[in-house]
């Protein structure tokens, strides 16, 4: 008797089994499945075959489980899912045998971009009917993404510039020999085919120059001209997007998103809440953010909106702390500053910061410096200390007291453990580092379904418990 296991090439069955006898009760393809039979798909935007004529073509729902299913995996290659279509059991009984091609797959992408960003607000109505979501504390945050595109396709100013001025020295080394011979010779000389080369390099150049003009900017990528040099995680400047998440405590569920070009998060915070009350109706109790959401107008947008925020604003620089920013008085009624100490800050003069938002603040400074005692405490200039008070000073200053709440203080801290392992887990567990798209639309495409596989793995664990009856009707 063998004490081994091994395959029975000639073993014939009977009765063959059936793809749903190999696919486990819990498998998530099963989920999957229920999830987007629950959705209905017209009404988030997906193209729907409306004439009889013409060969058969796949459903929206079956090529969407299919995408669904790869991300869920770590599948976002469109030849990738094409393979798993032809041997992966899950796919197999998902798409009931059909085998949709990689051009199919992604056409399907291309021609249901905006519907796909949907189907996180959907998935996240079915969370809601469940219980799942909690809305009591949300936090928000930002991640750099690396561009698909090569390195070697970015153009920099200085670069650009030193070799159109090479490109300039050739040509004209050219022209004066071609005009010198034909002088002598009295014969027409046509310009060689690498000048004409050189040419239309030259244009190449000086569009890119226009480009850099037209954006205000010193750097372009033509490969992915949406994406914008940034400061990514390993702190090196690369070409890239900024991809934000709000993210729930209570379920862990990624409860609004979106890919913009800005290299900072600075005027994210109230688009980013606004989006979560489109989502679910309501922004949370309170949400919290890093000091990269600090914008004074950002600020006082979210309190004008109602929207309760914690965001940190960091600790003054200038001055020890009984001589801090905050401890500062603004006198609105006769436009002068006070110090801690009781003396006027008159006005000094205005400065413009941020020219893309078109700020300006006013700077108040201390003219009785010389004979103040706590001079060196309060500045280190040797002009004296300034303050700057923008035209949401007031908003910043609330939330400043607002802060000195020890419970409020001890939700500010919790930002970190709410958002930052999601990011974790998409770059560790899901390997995604990388756009593997090119294009403003692309990409915002691709986080949204990166951030739909998010939510449907923590979906699917209370699904799996029970917790999560789908039918058809669960979706309104």
């Amino acid at each position: 008797m063998s004490y081994e296991k091994r395959a029975d090439y000639e073993a014939q069955w009977l009765f063959p089994p059936s793809l749903e006898d190999l696919l486990g009760k819990e498998h998530p393809a099963r989920f999957i499945r229920e999830m987007v039979d629950a959705l209905k798909l017209e009404e988030l935007g997906f193209r729907q075959r409306v004439a009889e004529e013409g060969r058969p073509n796949y459903a929206s729902d079956l090529l969407l489980k299919v995408w669904l299913y790869g991300y869920f995996h770590k599948i976002r290659a469109t030849r990738g899912l094409e393979r798993a279509c032809m041997d992966q059991i899950g796919l197999l009984w998902l798409t009931g045998l059909r085998t949709p091609d990689h051009n199919t797959l992604w056409r399907f992408w291309r021609d249901n971009r905006t519907a796909i960003r949907k189907v996180l607000k959907a998935a996240l109505e079915v969370a809601a009917k469940a219980e799942l979501v909690g809305l009591v504390l949300h936090a928000v945050d930002g991640t750099k993404i690396e561009t698909a595109a090569a390195k070697r396709g970015a153009w920099h100013r200085e670069d650009v510039e030193k070799l159109l001025a090479n490109i300039d020295n050739v040509i004209e080394d050219v022209m004066k020999d071609t005009e010198s011979a034909e002088a002598e010779n009295g014969v027409e000389y046509r310009l060689p085919e690498q000048l004409h080369d050189r040419q239309e390099l030259q244009g190449m150049i000086q569009e890119r120059l226009r480009e850099m003009d037209q954006q205000s900017r010193d750097q372009v990528m033509p490969p992915d001209a949406d994406s914008r040099m940034m400061k990514l995680a390993d702190g090196r400047k690369r070409f890239g997007y900024n991809a934000q998440v709000v993210v729930d405590e209570k379920s862990g569920l990624i409860v609004a998103q979106d890919v913009v070009q800005d290299e900072s998060d600075n005027y994210q915070l109230t688009p980013m809440l606004e989006q979560v009350a489109d989502n679910l109706g309501q922004v949370a109790d309170e949400t919290v953010g890093d000091g990269g959401y600090k914008a004074p107008s950002e600020l006082a947008r979210a309190e004008q909106r109602h929207h309760p925020v914690l965001v940190n604003l960091g600790k003054p620089t200038d001055g020890d702390e009984d001589y801090s920013a905050a401890r500062f008085v603004y006198n609105e009624a006769d436009d002068h500053g006070v110090c801690p100490r009781g003396e006027i800050l008159p006005f000094w003069r205005k400065k413009s910061k941020d020219r893309a938002h078109a700020t300006t603040v006013r700077i108040y400074r201390c003219r009785s410096y010389a004979d103040c005692p706590a001079r060196w405490q309060c500045s280190n200039s040797k002009n004296g200390r300034t303050i700057e008070i923008g035209p949401h000073h007031q908003a910043v200053l609330r939330q400043r007291i607002k802060q000195q709440d020890p419970a409020k203080s001890a939700l500010l801290k919790k930002r970190g453990q709410i958002v930052e392992r999601i990011f974790g887990w998409i770059k560790q567990d899901l390997e995604f580092r990388r756009w593997t798209v090119r294009g403003l639309d692309n990409v915002r495409t691709q986080w949204a379904l990166i951030c739909t596989a998010v939510n449907l793995r923590v979906i699917y664990q209370h699904w799996l418990k029970g917790r999560l009856p789908l039918t058809a009707q669960i979706v309104n």
